[in-house]
């Protein structure tokens, strides 16, 4: 199978200058900023993600990972932040987006999706009039503590692809990808790009041959 183009590619979970440059110098067109969440790793303070922000040259993109849910605590936050690209890791209200778009024009949405069944196509497909693009991840918003990413599981890859099909903007696709089991996410679902964590990591570190061998992979297609 050969794709138009290679999948545009999210490193998340960066903590630091060090790591942003690491990923960018691997090849990833954008990096994940995580801010406070219920569970789940690499989060680090506002002022961090606002430093790595700041020092993140185009055409890289940065993402800014957030659980708020109204629109006046997520734009507080861009405010101090100032990311490129803000990705809503919980449900969002569409008059909630209907803000965000007013008061933060220029400034990408993602919504994340987490896919658990029939539910999140339906979720997705209501969603994209309000954002610029879907990305779909493994965790569980209804548990008593949320999972809200970082979960370094996979999910099922054909809903994935069912919401691919059904939505009119970019999908990303996240949830425990690695080395090993790209080529076949990337056959199923052929998204528009690729969202790791885990799957380039060592005890919580990005590790740079796991990042080459992940590259490496995904341009043998």
């Amino acid at each position: 199978m050969r794709l138009p183009h290679l999948p545009f590619v999210k490193i998340c979970c960066i903590s630091s200058l060090t790591e942003a440059e690491l990923a960018t110098a691997a090849g990833a067109s954008a990096i994940g900023l995580v801010s406070a969440m219920p569970s789940g790793p690499g989060v680090v303070d506002e002022h961090v993600i606002a430093e790595i922000a700041a020092a993140t040259p185009p055409p890289v993109s940065s993402f800014l990972l957030t659980a708020f849910q109204n629109a006046s605590d997520i734009i507080k936050q861009h405010q101090l932040c100032r990311t490129s690209t803000i990705q809503l890791v919980d449900h969002v209200e569409p008059c909630e987006l209907e803000l965000l778009r007013e008061w933060l024009p220029g400034i990408k949405l993602v919504q994340v999706i987490h896919v658990t069944g029939d539910e999140s196509v339906n979720e997705a497909v209501s969603v994209s009039e309000y954002v610029d693009a879907i990305l779909l991840d493994s965790g569980n918003r209804s548990l008593e503590v949320k999972e809200l990413g970082g979960t370094g599981r996979t999910h099922d890859w054909t809903l994935s692809r069912r919401i691919r099909q059904e939505i009119p903007i970019p999908l990303f696709l996240a949830g425990g990808l690695n080395a090993d089991n790209v080529i076949d996410a990337i056959q199923t679902v052929e998204p528009f790009g690729l969202d790791l964590c885990s799957g380039v990591r060592t005890n919580d570190k990005l590790d740079e041959a796991k990042l080459k061998r992940f590259f490496e992979t995904i341009r043998d297609l």
